[in-house]
């Protein structure tokens, strides 16, 4: 199996974004738009400036296809080269805007002070001015020419920008992994390219697209009105001509009306689907890339015990394999452990049966089936039906996986209502049920709490509770105890046991502590640089491992080792305490 070229890989965003229909329509429409005033020559013999009275309003034609204006001008012609003016000057906007408010946002929202108070009191000012005023202005001093008054219209609307990218920056300078970036050395500058830009790019996009749907339409405007030159054939002016002869020639309308109106919807809507790539979340659903031959193992059929199955399973991030060759089982009722160091790869394993790689990830497999289904051939509506249903999953930060948006009762609620056809009522009784059964001593407090309102404890309960409400099959559970202090630990892991007995539940316990191995699994996995090394019912890992990286993980434990004696206590002779 070969890696695919560097140059394929580059290309997932445009991949992404044609996955919409729509995007596809917008950018055909945009394509042909640009491709025809390009063309403009090639496509008409008539110059858009050119008068000939015998012309005037004459009926589409051989010569004209599209007839003559008021005043004896080719209609086609002056349509193509108005296009011409219209994307220029547009795109002088958003080039202007984005040059002038986009860096000012990007410093201002970063290092603040000073600089942010003196950039955002010129905002103020620009955003005082009225636009339209000082556009008649610079033309009426400066030029004529509306890429004059676009070149404007980008300084008057960078307000816009430097606030939307002000916000963004400040929604995110303050995030551990930005100060992570200050404490390993990384300057400022680097730290905006690679950690500020990232997130500022999406609601850019957006911003673009509607900043040149504005410019198109002032633009227009200003023509509409007589203003810029006379040799200059845009959209705005052909509207003009149009509403003049309305009677006369009411079609007139039609084709400015249409062209205008085709290229700002189209690029709004072309601005939402590439945004929506940007950002997105959705999980990639990876087919094998090859067929493999089925093996005489299995030809049979699988064991009707056998709820997970995996067999070569790779995952890469471009040229770096993270995942390689792992072959993992779990039976019906069967608690496995997967074990290694961080880094091992084994979130990105547990994440492959999941399907919630990112895009970037490149999964392949010889068989990952689960249940009888091959996860790797389902569709994305397949695959969240399949979540929560036959898949559970307990993550391992509890607090920043519940929404602090919304009530612990609404996020519990909502999933038994879509995956079980419950009604509200129904599902509130059954979260209830569930919040008492996780050990929680009053639910309806805590169906009712924020969680901010909560313990680190209890939200790590209640999303326990919630991983079981739908009663899957499979529980995945990764570090569920590692940010819960030693007591908690022990109740937590006592609650996984006994949830996973009463409902015969799989389960895959992603961990680096053997001590919650000993305590919950039936059998262990242990991953090393992407690899299984060794698999083995948890007693004979302990009692007589047999791989040098098993024996080295126990060895890096405290369990069984001396006895540390007795801590002094300050201000205490050590005989008190011992006595």
């Amino acid at each position: 199996m070969t890696d695919a070229p560097a140059a394929a890989r580059r290309d997932g965003l445009l991949r992404r974004t044609v996955r919409d229909p729509l995007a596809v329509v917008c950018l055909v429409v945009l394509a042909l738009v640009i491709l025809a005033s390009l063309a403009a020559p090639l496509l008409t013999d008539h110059a858009p400036d050119h008068s000939v009275l015998e012309d005037t309003l004459a009926p589409m034609s051989g010569s004209h296809p599209l007839g003559g204006d008021g005043v004896g001008r080719d209609v086609l012609s002056r349509l193509l080269y108005g296009g011409r003016t219209s994307l220029v000057g547009g795109t002088l906007a958003v080039l202007v805007a984005f040059a002038v408010g986009g860096p000012l946002g990007l410093v201002s929202g970063f290092y603040r002070g000073w600089f942010d108070a003196v950039a955002d009191w010129i905002v103020n000012i620009i955003m005082a001015v009225p636009a339209i005023i000082v556009m008649l202005v610079v033309m009426a001093a400066v030029s004529q020419d509306l890429n004059v008054a676009m070149i404007v219209l980008g300084v008057i609307m960078a307000p816009m920008v430097f606030r939307l990218i002000r916000a963004s920056v400040l929604a995110v300078r303050e995030e551990l992994y930005v100060d992570a970036a200050r404490v390993s050395g990384l300057g400022d500058a680097r730290i905006m390219r690679r950690h500020i830009l990232p997130v500022v790019i999406a609601p850019s996009v957006i911003q673009a697209t509607q900043v040149f749907a504005v410019a198109i339409g002032i633009q227009a405007g200003l023509s509409f009105l007589g203003l810029g030159k006379a040799s200059q054939a845009s959209w705005g002016a052909m509207l003009n001509d149009a509403f003049t002869n309305v009677y006369n020639a009411p079609l007139l309308l039609l084709w400015p009306g249409a062209a205008m109106g085709l290229t700002i919807l189209s690029s709004s809507l072309l601005g939402n689907a590439v945004r929506d790539s940007l950002g997105t979340t959705e999980p990639r659903v990876v087919k094998r890339r090859k067929p493999v031959a089925p093996k005489a193992a299995t030809a049979s059929g699988p064991s009707p015990d056998q709820l997970l199955t995996v067999e070569g399973l790779r995952v890469t991030y471009g040229e770096k394999t993270v995942v390689d060759g792992v072959g993992i089982t779990v039976a019906r009722g069967e608690v496995l452990g997967l074990v290694g160091e961080s880094g091992s790869g084994k979130s990105q394993t547990a994440f492959s049966v999941l399907g919630l790689l990112p895009y970037e990830a490149d999964v392949t497999a010889d068989r990952l089936v689960f249940d009888g289904k091959e996860l790797l051939s389902l569709d994305v509506t397949a695959l969240n039906a399949l979540r929560g249903r036959g898949i559970g999953y307990i993550p391992q930060e509890p607090m920043s996986n519940l929404d602090p948006c919304f009530r612990i009762g609404a996020q519990l609620v909502e999933p038994i209502r879509k995956h079980l056809g419950l009604s509200r009522a129904e599902a509130r009784t059954k979260a209830l049920e569930l919040l008492a059964r996780v050990g929680i001593p009053d639910p309806e407090r805590v169906f009712r709490s924020y969680p901010h309102q909560i313990s680190g404890g209890m939200a790590q309960r209640v999303l326990i509770a919630g991983a079981v409400s739908c009663d899957p099959r499979l529980l995945i559970a990764d570090e569920p105890t590692t940010a819960l202090d030693v007591t908690v630990q022990a109740e937590v892991l006592d609650l996984m046991r006994s949830l996973q007995q009463e409902r015969d539940m799989g389960m895959i316990l992603v961990t680096h502590d053997f001590g919650v191995v000993a305590d919950i699994c039936d059998r262990v996995a242990v991953m090393q640089r992407g690899r299984i090394v060794e698999t083995a019912p948890a007693r004979r890992i302990f009692a007589s491992p047999e791989h040098a990286y098993t024996r080295m993980l126990l060895d890096s434990t405290l369990e069984g080792g001396p006895a540390r004696g007795d801590l002094p206590v300050p201000g205490r002779p050590l005989k008190e305490v011992t006595s």
